[in-house]
This record gives structure tokens, C-alpha cells and sequence, in this order.
């Protein structure tokens, strides 16, 4: 390889990504928040109530997280219960 084939590398800017991915992280984390405070918050595809699921004493095994009833929207957390 030349000294000009070195220098010609390309640079990939991965800075829209990050900005658009921190922006869907924080996004999920304030509608979790809002879950959490008893807030009532719509699926924006299907426009339907989103569902917390957390685990309780009966129940300490499965899926937990985001949920409506469609599936449009879908954000598992892994949760531990604490008592």
C-alpha cells in the first residue's frame, strides 16, 4: 500500500446516530418514568393505554416491562423484585 492509499481513508462520522440514539433513550426512559408515577400514556402507533409490567410476589417470572395490547410498542427491562 502507498503513502497515498494510507491517507485517503475515510473517516465515518457516527455523530447523527449517537444523537439519535440518545434522543430514543431518553425518550423511553421519561415515558417509563411517567409509567411509573401512575401516569396514564398512549401507544403513539395504535393510540392505546401502555401497560407496566413489573414483578410482584405471585408473579416473579417473565416478561417485564413496556407493553400495549397490539404489540406496537415493546420495551422489556430486566427487573428484579425487592422486598
Amino acid at each position: 500500500m502507498t503513502d497515498s492509499a494510507a491517507n485517503k481513508t475515510q473517516k465515518l462520522d457516527f455523530s447523527a446516530i449517537n444523537k439519535t440514539t440518545a434522543k430514543s433513550f431518553n425518550d423511553q426512559k421519561n415515558l417509563i418514568k411517567r409509567l411509573f408515577k401512575g401516569n396514564t400514556v398512549m401507544c403513539e402507533t395504535c393510540h392505546q393505554p401502555l401497560h407496566l409490567v413489573v414483578p410482584t410476589e405471585k408473579a416473579q417470572t417473565g416478561q417485564y416491562g413496556v407493553f400495549c395490547k397490539k404489540g406496537c410498542t415493546d420495551i422489556q427491562l430486566e427487573m428484579d423484585l425487592i422486598i
